[in-house]
């Protein structure tokens, strides 16, 4: 069988990082293969349409597949992938109390049979998505990569710790060079519906009230994909993921775009580019959540990989923009 050319194999690709990373590889001319398993956590038709965009591109190609089951790799085997990113999960703090065997299934299952892929594979590169929710509610701030994170608060949380740990053990005895990313609040064009942005733009937009937990008391570090896009770009296009790892077999980073805001103060900033007040409703702290984030990110700086800044305003005027052009 011919081999094809060495790819990026990236999982969650129909997600909200996972499109813009693979899209952003595939404008710097990688070959990439994107898999996804299309669950219904949120409306498919975002997915798809994320989806339909990257199928434009010829140096790509989408599978779907379960990462939770293990069959199902037998799709992606004949191709030669020189690294992974995996960015497939089951996503949200909330929605771990409703459906914990979710978290289970894709967090825990599915990172374990990925592992046991690349062992198989021998491909030893590997970044994958972790979450700044593994630092539970500690009280000092910024959190840095040092904290240690043994109070956990929900089982998404938990099943991140997990995949840190797992990742850990196959760097150190199958020589896997692994890098984890701990996201702080990622948000921007195409994002997911279930969070808070999102939310409240469509609220605001359509004239229903908004749901403000801890009375609006939130203070959130606030990411948006552009930055992330740009990690990317370094790690993979201009090679900096080989100098991070040229003496060592594992790394976690926080990423963030280094600007916090108080939870009141984003409303009002949604509200001015909706042209449109809020309905309010303010309610106290809901089970599971963490009041404040604050990323450490001189590891980040260390490495080079902090370059881009997107303020806030600018960030959130942009949203709004692309949400009327997408949903109105």
């Amino acid at each position: 069988m011919k081999q094809l050319k060495n790819k990026i194999l990236i999982t969650g690709v129909a997600g909200f990082i996972g499109f813009h990373v693979a899209e952003e590889l595939l404008k710097n001319n990688e070959h990439c293969i994107g898999i996804d398993n299309i669950n219904n956590y949120y409306d498919k038709k975002l997915k798809l349409k994320r989806l339909s965009i990257l199928k434009k591109y010829k140096n790509f190609k989408f599978f779907k597949v379960d990462l939770s089951n293990q069959s199902n790799f037998k799709k992606i085997s004949k191709y030669k992938i020189k690294l992974v990113i995996n960015l497939a999960a089951q996503a949200g703090v909330r929605y771990a109390f409703e459906n914990p065997e979710s978290y289970i299934k894709s967090n825990i299952v599915g990172f374990s049979n990925l592992l046991s892929f690349l062992k198989k594979k021998k491909i030893n590169k590997l970044i994958f998505a972790s979450t700044s929710s593994v630092y539970g509610d500690i009280k000092t701030f910024p959190w840095s990569e040092k904290n240690k994170t043994n109070s956990p608060l929900t089982i998404y949380s938990s099943s991140k710790i997990f995949n840190e740990n797992l990742a850990y053990s196959y760097s150190k005895y199958f020589k896997i060079s692994a890098l984890g990313l701990r996201f702080f609040t990622v948000y921007g064009e195409f994002g997911r519906p279930d969070m808070s942005i999102f939310k409240f733009t469509k609220n605001i937009l359509s004239g229903k009230p908004i749901t403000i937990f801890n009375r609006g008391d939130h203070i959130r570090d606030f990411t948006h994909i552009d930055i992330i896009k740009d990690i990317f770009v370094k790690l993979i296009i201009n090679k900096k993921f080989e100098k991070i790892f040229k003496n060592r077999s594992f790394e976690i980073l926080n990423v963030a775009g280094g600007g916090k805001i108080k939870l009141l103060k984003l409303i009002q900033l949604i509200e001015k580019y909706c042209g449109k007040k809020a309905k309010k409703n303010f309610v106290g702290l809901q089970m599971g959540d963490i009041k404040q984030t604050e990323a450490d990110l001189s590891s980040l700086k260390k490495y080079k990989l902090l370059n881009k800044t997107v303020k806030i305003n600018d960030g959130i005027k942009r949203f709004v923009k692309w949400y009327k052009n997408y949903a109105l």
